[in-house]
């Protein structure tokens, strides 16, 4: 088998491989944002810290479709021997690579612009509905119980919030070994917010989130490559 041969099937099996993968993502997106009681109910608590910071449902659909939409692209591509399908492969891969290594340049830089972007929006969430929405109320019950938080970036994103003004007092997730939760009792228990807490966790498993992070990105350079050889040789054939 020539290299060109060998290179064919490999792009065709490795896309296939992305195509049944992305539409598997787009079933499990399209249960969740249909039915997400269930997706919570079955994963735990960890589910229920995700969809209070992200919308999964729709994150998965739009990944699975993505991902279903370029792995039939290569595959077509490498299968026909289309340069058009081929170039256009190629062309969404890099602007793929090129978005995910602006991002990170992004969360890099500007993290504390996130930050305030997701403390003025999920915050308003939270005192608005926690405790008036029993859907939000449960997630964040879960979140601050699974992970030993408080609010987002503290006990205060309570303050004049729908819970404060009806009890008077803070979650008891907010304080040590007590019922009802003071502002006293809140700041001396020193517990920390649930988005500090999450980047912490993030934080200390940095290798595995990097190692992931670069493999995703040698695939897509060697996808990218295999795109451009067999885009090139075809012009000899």
């Amino acid at each position: 088998m020539s290299c060109f041969s060998f290179l064919k099937v490999m792009m065709v099996l490795f896309n296939l491989a992305i195509a049944l993968g992305g539409a598997v993502l787009l079933g499990i997106g399209i249960w969740v944002s249909v039915d997400s009681s269930s997706f919570v109910n079955l994963f735990g608590p960890l589910s229920s810290n995700v969809l209070q910071f992200v919308n999964v449902g729709y994150l998965l659909i739009a990944i699975g479709a993505v991902l279903f939409a370029l792995g039939f692209l290569g595959c077509c591509g490498a299968q026909k021997e289309s340069k058009c399908l081929l170039i256009t492969f190629f062309s969404i891969v890099l602007i793929i690579f090129i978005i995910e290594v602006a991002a990170a340049v992004v969360a890099l830089v500007y993290t504390s612009v996130a930050e305030t972007i997701l403390q003025g929006t999920v915050t308003q969430t939270l005192k608005k509905d926690y405790g008036n929405n029993e859907q939000v109320t449960g997630m964040w019950n879960n979140t601050m119980s699974d992970l030993n938080c408080c609010g987002l970036m503290n006990y205060t994103d309570f303050d004049d919030s729908f819970y404060w003004n009806k009890h008077h007092h803070y979650p008891s997730f907010c304080c040590k070994n007590t019922t009802e939760c003071t502002a006293t009792l809140a700041h001396s228990s020193e517990i920390p917010g649930c988005f500090p807490k999450l980047l912490s966790d993030i934080r200390s498993n940095a290798g595995v989130v990097g190692g992931v992070a670069a493999g995703i990105c040698v695939l897509e350079i060697a996808a990218m490559a295999v795109a451009m050889y067999l885009y090139c040789r075809l012009d000899e054939k």
